[in-house]
């Protein structure tokens, strides 16, 4: 809570009044709240700016850092913050495993981006045309990270309590529980390095 709410406004702070105007913010996909079992999305695929339901303490960190962005946003309307919603960030040599139970962070072992892409993602995001205001953005690779189609996966965990139908329909059969399409819209963000393509690459060599 002191690191990620009350540093985050110090240093902003502390930026701003010495001209910074644009920022790149790690959050977290687990500000929702997937930390604990018994945690059920409001809709899937998880929107952008799902709200916080965390039990645990750290989504709500992360939650508490996100409202100090828009706090001084509302103090300063001329600055750009990007909040990036990052997932579980792995070493590009990683695979995935297959079915497995629920547990504690299970939703974070499946929303998956890799190290290479992590770092273009943030430098994108840098890059990006100055616009004021605050934009919050899921930040994973497109392609749910495990061998299993999305909504087997997800109904074995969740069973009927959660609509999967998007996840059923052509196309969309490992999609990630977490719409990123404003990640490619906005930043122009594409994972080079998905499930799909590593398994092409394999299968080459």
């Amino acid at each position: 809570m002191l690191v990620n709410g009350e540093g985050t406004r110090c240093l902003m702070r502390y930026l701003i009044d010495h001209g910074c105007r644009k920022f790149v913010m790690a959050s977290s996909i687990a500000l929702v709240g997937f930390q604990s079992p018994g945690f059920r999305p409001l809709q899937a695929p998880i929107p952008d700016e799902h709200p916080c339901l965390d039990r645990d303490g750290y989504g709500f960190s992360k939650h508490l850092m996100e409202q100090v962005t828009h706090y001084h946003v509302l103090q300063n309307p001329a600055i750009d913050v990007i909040n990036l919603r990052l997932s579980t960030v792995l070493p590009d040599d990683a695979r995935p495993d297959g079915m497995r139970d629920l547990g504690p962070w299970s939703l974070g072992g499946i929303t998956v981006t890799l190290l290479s892409d992590a770092v273009k993602l943030f430098a994108l995001a840098a890059e990006a045309k100055h616009k004021p205001g605050v934009r919050t953005m899921n930040a994973s690779c497109a392609r749910i990270w495990a061998s299993v189609p999305t909504a087997k996966l997800l109904r074995h965990w969740w069973g009927n309590e959660v609509d999967l139908r998007h996840f059923e329909q052509p196309g969309h059969a490992y999609d990630s529980p977490y719409d990123v399409t404003r990640l490619t819209k906005e930043l122009g963000f594409e994972a080079k390095k998905t499930l799909a393509i590593l398994d092409e690459v394999q299968t080459e060599t």
